[in-house]
């Protein structure tokens, strides 16, 4: 090993001499103790790989100085432990290595060298829908329409699992990956190649952060970084300014951690941690179980950090013994943590750190609150709900509006259901589900609810049949606990059946509504709420037809589905009246937080945790029946639907060609803020009437078989004819919402894709002109490939979410930023112009370049390639492309 740290090389324990460390204590360099617990993660992996080629010795030193450097915007590298991937970023992830074997073919390289070399985990959640609901059998229904659906994709996974070393498939049925991770892949102490280093993450799933909760640093990335790291390239950071975030005080007794999550949400929203760590300390997080952390780190992507960290301590370790971890690793984890100072101690002061600033939360000033109509860092406490949605009824349409004439606030449709009358609203809810990786890893919200479904039960109360209820649990370890601790009966009897190991309503898979249910909202232009545990309520991702959605924590999703509407004060208003007439409110069935421990206690046992988990990889009968193919090469079927060979390589040669201005482009679209990636590329279900419908009805498919936007992301000609296809894309050019723009040639008006068919058959780049926050939500790497495809060369926004902006950096499209202070209105910008892009010979990180306009004026913007790294990927047209000259050399 040629590692100039060599010196520090030890055994972790003297009878095992072939079990070794780096002990940074040896360093003996006074610097070390004062870094932040989530820098001493980079530092050890940066002395762990240094070659003095990939990482260099002045890598570790400006980490080692991350007190003076962090304000530098230095670039180090890092190399994760491992990669987590889930299947809809997942498969196009495989097609993608299998298409980079196929070029390394053609360029006479070996194509085996494409292969994983660094450790990768794919969990199969995202493609279960909510079909079924409210039935005994609607988790075998749904899994079996989910395999129907699915088939193709299953067989490429499977193929990819043997085609490719490094590469463990998680098969569907098994749960969240986050949770998955969780319970059963995270390390949080790695033992490989006889060497002991932390365990740490990067996924193709933004809340990949989730895992910080129990001390494994992890962030989302692109799908297209992700293969990269996969390949065994370094990730190329700059090195973050980390935010500590200080929690005092003990939670009120009704406060459950969905409402601590939301609290710190909007928190540091307002505080500003977009690009940076927050590592969480102070004598607050030891009143906090893991669950608690994860469901706080799982919503990192929400105010946008990069990663949310809680360093391992005693209660870290305490949940690997309930989770069933192996006895002996845990010793060994404990033990080396100690060894190069990684253990954490909340409550001792003394251990605290370096900041390069402080913020603090007072646990107890929490209260019980939900978020939205349609952005998840917009909390709102349950005591003014409904006061805020009637407002957001009437204003101006945005993030808290809706437009509706005050006159129509208080209209009824009468419609019938199942041979019942009932009538909808403004706010009724059609959709109450307790979903997702934020709260479902969580027992003490996940029992709470149960608990207040029993006694709602109890109480007489039930829940309408037209209300959309189901429970998506993030593993079987939840269903077993429900089941042993006894209420999950009664979550039954309310209509929270579980319905699948999955997503599903948070990620768009929410599946259908009735028809006469979807036809008394379009009479009434009514706005329904979809209420949901989840993390994500942007617009039309969960339903297009729950134009509010809020998140909430578990048992309020079942008091919300109980009352039946969003317009009601559980302080005065009761939740319902049972069949003796008594009025029952929230504060006579909410469990109390010693209720919810003493069940946990009771039933979160080892025990369950290791029977779920040995039989993981082999308990799903139709996976195990799945034929694969064993080839080394993929065979493309042309007849698939699903998977498809990308055009992304076609005509690549080993020679670079050099980046060329951008002539005479014409803006596609015009976007304000918060366009998320959801916008961009939804993941939701395929509209009759859009380009993508009319492809696969050309490809003889009938809308039932169309499936949804995510399954179908092995296939490039799906996704760039729903790229920018959300139904509530609001386009500056258009003045209703919708999936269309202006082809300023003809002045027509067309679907987005079949506008950029005209300009690309025409010879024409195209930009997409933005706002603040372009890219925001999930780490989509379609959100880029889109775009790429329809011709796109350059974004200009005020500003990037992070994962975004790599991702088109990683296509070869261009990020380009307004100067401080300027904006499209500040520079008088339609968007009607056309724009010429002067790129220089000789680029700089975040250089300045010219935009000239067919007016005549010219303006300056700042070229976001941040790092050299990122400007190599640009050279070679994107990093796929580099990485196969690379192979193929």
């Amino acid at each position: 090993m040629n590692n100039p740290f060599i010196q520090i090389v030890e055994p972790l324990d003297p009878k095992q001499p072939l079990k070794k460390f780096f002990n940074l204590s040896k360093l003996e360099d006074v610097r070390y103790a004062r870094l932040p617990f989530s820098i001493r993660i980079l530092l050890e992996a940066a002395i762990r790989n240094c070659d003095e080629f990939l990482v260099k010795k002045g890598d570790v030193e400006n980490i080692l100085n991350w007190k003076v450097m962090q304000h530098k915007n230095v670039e180090v590298p890092f190399k994760p432990a491992r990669v987590i991937l889930q299947d809809f970023t997942g498969v196009p992830a495989v097609v993608d290595f299998a298409a980079m074997r196929d070029a390394v073919k053609k360029l006479g390289g070996d194509p085996e060298k494409i292969n994983p070399i660094c450790p990768a985990d794919l969990v199969i959640d995202h493609s279960i829908q909510v079909d079924f609901n409210r039935q005994p059998d609607s988790l075998q229904k749904n899994q079996e329409l989910e395999f129907e659906r699915n088939k193709e994709r299953f067989e490429f996974l499977k193929w990819g699992s043997q085609a490719f070393k490094n590469l463990r498939i998680i098969p569907p049925g098994s749960g969240i990956i986050h949770q998955v991770n969780l319970e059963y892949l995270a390390r949080v102490v790695m033992d490989q190649d006889g060497y002991y280093y932390p365990d740490s993450v990067v996924g193709t799933d933004s809340h990949t952060t989730m895992i910080d909760g129990l001390g494994v640093l992890g962030w989302g990335v692109g799908g297209i970084e992700a293969e990269a790291v996969m390949l065994g390239q370094p990730i190329s950071m700059v090195l973050p300014e980390v935010v500590g975030y200080k929690l005092v005080g003990d939670p009120q007794p009704l406060v459950t951690s969905t409402d601590i999550v939301l609290t710190i949400t909007k928190h540091l929203r307002q505080v500003g941690v977009v690009g940076k760590f927050v590592e969480f300390f102070g004598p607050g997080v030891a009143q906090l179980s893991i669950a608690d952390r994860a469901t706080i780190a799982n919503m990192c992507p929400e105010y946008g950090a990069t990663a949310a960290y809680f360093p391992v301590d005693d209660i870290s370790i305490g949940y690997l013994v309930q989770t069933g971890r192996d006895q002996e690793k845990i010793m060994c984890t404990k033990r080396y943590l100690e060894a190069v100072g990684m253990l954490r101690d909340f409550k001792n002061s003394s251990q605290d750190p370096d900041f390069t600033q402080v913020v603090e939360l007072d646990l107890h000033t929490v209260v019980p609150c939900c978020s939205g109509p349609k952005r998840p860092q917009d909390k709102v406490a349950v005591s003014d709900m409904k006061k805020d949605f009637e407002t957001c009824l009437g204003a101006k349409q945005g993030f808290k509006g809706f437009q509706i004439a005050p006159e129509q606030h208080n209209s009824i449709v009468k419609f019938n259901f199942e041979g019942h009358d009932f009538e909808l609203a403004h706010g009724s809810v059609v959709i109450a589900a307790i979903t997702s990786c934020t709260n479902t890893s969580n027992p003490s919200v996940m029992l709470g609810a149960g608990l207040l479904a029993k006694k709602a039960v109890e109480a007489g109360l039930t829940v309408k049949p037209y209300i959309k209820t189901s429970l998506s649990p993030g593993s079987g370890v939840v269903t077993y606990y429900l089941r042993e601790s006894g209420v999950m009966r009664y979550l039954s009897q309310l209509g929270f059946d579980v319905v699948g190991y999955g997503c599903m309503t948070c990620i768009g898979n929410s599946g259908p509504l009735p028809e006469s249910v979807v036809e008394a909202i379009t009479q009434g232009d009514l706005v329904a709420v979809g209420v949901l545990s989840g993390n994500r309520n942007f617009e039309g991702r969960v339903h297009p037809n729950t134009r509010a959605n809020y998140l909430a924590s578990p048992p309020l999703v079942i008091a919300y589905a109980i009352a039946g509407t969003i317009r009601i004060d559980f302080e005065k208003e009761p939740l319902g009246i049972n069949a003796s007439g008594k009025k029952i409110f929230l504060k006579d069935i909410w469990p109390t937080r010693n209720e919810i421990q003493a069940v946990e206690r009771q039933f979160v046992i080892p025990g369950m945790f290791k029977e779920v988990y040995e039989k993981i990889e082999t308990v799903n009968k139709a996976w195990n029946a799945l034929d694969a193919p064993s080839d080394k090469l993929y065979t493309w079927n042309p007849k698939s639907t699903y998977i498809k060979s990308p055009p992304f390589f076609d005509g690549l040669t080993l020679a670079l060609q050099t980046p060329k201005t951008i002539e005479g482009a014409y803006a596609l679209l015009s976007f304000g803020d918060s366009v998320t990636t959801d916008h961009i590329s939804p993941a939701g279900n395929i509209a009759r009437n859009s380009p993508a419908a009319r492809y696969l009805t050309s490809r003889g498919l009938t809308p039932r078989e169309f499936n949804s936007y995510g399954s179908r992301r092995g296939n490039d000609a799906v996704m760039a004819r729903g790229t920018f296809a959300n139904i509530r894309l609001v386009n500056k050019f258009i003045d209703k919402q919708g999936p269309q723009t202006i082809h300023f040639p003809s002045g027509e008006i067309l679907d987005v894709f079949d506008a950029a068919e005209r300009y690309k058959q025409a010879g024409h780049p195209l930009i997409v002109l933005a706002g603040k926050e372009y890219g925001a939500g999930s780490s989509r790497d379609w959100a880029a490939k889109g775009p790429f495809l329809l011709g796109v060369k350059a974004v200009l926004a005020e500003s990037y979410e992070r994962i975004h902006r790599s991702n088109l950096v990683g296509m070869g499209v261009i990020p380009l930023q307004y100067l401080p202070g300027e904006d499209a209105g500040t520079l008088g910008l339609t968007g009607r112009e056309r724009y010429t892009i002067i790129i220089p010979e000789k680029l700089k990180p975040q250089m300045n370049v010219q935009i000239k306009l067919d007016t005549g004026k010219t303006f300056n913007v700042i070229m976001r390639f941040d790092t050299d790294v990122e400007l190599t990927y640009f050279h070679n047209g994107g990093i796929l492309n580099y990485m196969i000259r690379k192979m193929a050399s």
